[in-house]
């Protein structure tokens, strides 16, 4: 838990690998049909302009992570309540991304299995984590990183050995017009995936070139946003647009297709691709409440909000939803437009013209390292 400095390539690790996260586990845009690919592209161009508004943001307090600076724009109390809230958005989302995963593994391999057990056995994994500190999570993503690309490349080779790619399930291009098109990607595709870039607010004090930050971070949102593109790109010439919209793991229905002899059952190498992707986005989410909790009440051992962190997210996965179709509901009704756009969008904005006006004589960039 120490504040251990980590380098940019180990940050650029850590967003590509949180940025893929859970993003292809459902069918990301479905409601464009075949023109997904499309709304993704515009996601991750709105991404990269909401980066730059967290990056600038940095640039003024480039010594602060994300809740304490937040106290110094907005004044004491007003600071230290929109930074409790933000702690709060870190609990609830890493309870949305732990249920992710634990209804992925019910509804495939452990059917028989409850809900809590599975979540339970994952967020003991990541209490490890963040108690072990962001160099070691930094450390283990660089290595996870060549096996997951590693098991990407070998599922896309073996779909096309399969026959099963029709690309003609990709057209026609704009059919609907960009009506679709526009309503997928804001404010669902701009708030997840990339939206959620602002997590990184509370890692880059810690980063050892903070000169290379805006580049590192550029570049990884934009190789993960071509990464999920030519996923979904493949995924819907595999199964087509309709059964990309119906199915609730798209993915794993066109892994599950493959048939190749002496090759079955390829769909664990899916769930364990989503497995790793999925632990390094939870453990940075509750790695953000840690510490942002023990910025916010000047606590000094940050070991000890450890378990109750864990626990409350972990009870707020299971109780977020009844069924899996109002958990999925809310995560894409209810979370872009009431939790997505103002903690990642709309709050930042104001902080931004608050601190601009206060720093206006300020050179931002005179006070990297």
């Amino acid at each position: 838990m120490d504040k251990i400095k980590i380098s940019v390539a180990q940050l650029f690790v850590l967003i590509f690998l949180f940025e893929m996260g859970s993003s292809i586990l459902f069918g990301l845009g479905a409601n464009a049909k075949q023109d997904a690919w499309i709304a993704i592209l515009l996601g991750l161009a709105g991404g990269l302009i909401v980066f730059f508004i967290h990056y600038r943001l940095f640039l003024f307090y480039p010594e602060l992570i994300l809740t304490n600076y937040i106290q110094k724009i907005a004044g004491k109390w007003p600071g230290r309540i929109i930074a409790f809230f933000y702690v709060l958005y870190f609990i609830y989302t890493a309870s949305l991304v732990l249920r992710d995963f634990g209804e992925l593994l019910v509804t495939t391999f452990y059917t028989n299995t409850p809900l809590i057990v599975i979540n339970t056995l994952m967020i003991l994994t990541i209490i490890y984590g963040v108690h072990k500190g962001l160099e070691v999570i930094a450390r283990v993503g660089q290595i996870f990183l060549g096996i997951i690309y590693l098991m990407a490349i070998l599922g896309f080779l073996l779909i096309i050995f399969s026959g099963l790619i029709h690309f003609d399930f990709l057209k026609p291009i704009l059919e609907n017009g960009w009506k679709p098109i526009i309503k997928a990607f804001f404010p669902g595709i701009l708030t997840f995936p990339f939206g959620e870039i602002l997590i990184f607010t509370m890692i880059y004090p810690f980063v050892n070139e903070r000169k290379k930050i805006k580049f590192v971070c550029m570049g990884g949102m934009i190789l993960s946003g071509i990464n999920i593109i030519i996923t979904v790109i493949i995924t819907i010439s595999t199964i087509g647009p309709v059964l990309y919209t119906r199915s609730n793991f798209p993915l794993l229905t066109t892994v599950a297709k493959i048939k190749l002899p002496f090759i079955e059952r390829l769909d664990i190498l899916f769930v364990l691709y989503l497995i790793i992707s999925g632990f390094f986005k939870i453990t940075l989410y509750c790695y953000a409440a840690v510490e942002g909790t023990a910025d916010l009440f000047q606590l000094k051992k940050k070991e000890n909000l450890l378990f109750p962190i864990g626990m409350m997210v972990l009870f707020a996965s299971i109780i977020t939803a009844s069924t899996y179709a109002e958990f999925i509901k809310e995560g894409f009704d209810f979370y872009p437009f009431y939790i997505g756009l103002p903690f990642q969008i709309i709050i930042p904005s104001i902080l931004l013209l608050i601190a601009f006006f206060r720093n206006r004589k300020k050179k931002p960039h005179t006070n990297l390292n």
